[in-house]
């Protein structure tokens, strides 16, 4: 068998080709909104219940769910949470809720957030939550259409 220059210049130009595609596929984001595996910026979900308001978290009280670390203000709000995160833990994973409704992902920050119909909803910005606010229960509905594979966008 002749080896020719055709060959090997057909061979090197498809070897990165090959290489390029048979990378893994990126996989989506994760579940919950995190930084640095820390959930929804360290804040304390509880707290929105409990205190009507966003708490920061501490490293002393943490909890592993949903594919990240939770920070809670104390360890009685931690353990509430360990007993029913679902109830706690912001829907939509943590990521914002007005953009779900559109039908994208963004981050979100404490400030912006709503408790409605015994969940908690937070929002990346306090125009966005405002924007949320005017069909709340009608950018749920569009919300749950788009959850989960908005992660994959």
């Amino acid at each position: 068998m002749s080896v020719t220059r055709r060959f090997l210049l057909g061979a090197a130009l498809v070897s990165p080709a090959v290489v390029l595609l048979s990378r893994p596929a990126m996989a989506g984001a994760p579940q919950t909104f995190q930084s640095d595996g820390i959930a929804i910026n360290g804040t304390d979900p509880v707290g929105y219940f409990t205190m009507q308001k966003p708490v920061p978290g501490s490293a002393e009280f943490t909890h592993e769910w949903n594919g990240a670390t939770w920070l809670f203000s104390s360890a009685e709000n931690r353990d509430a949470f360990a007993d029913d995160a679902e109830r706690y833990a912001p829907k939509f994973g943590g990521y914002c809720a007005y953009a779900a409704s559109l039908g994208y992902r963004a981050d979100t920050i404490p400030e912006a957030w709503t408790i409605y119909d015994d969940r908690l909803y937070l929002n990346a910005n306090l125009r966005a939550r405002e924007l949320w606010q005017q069909d709340i229960p009608g950018n749920i509905v569009k919300g749950e259409a788009n959850w989960p594979a908005i992660l994959d966008a």
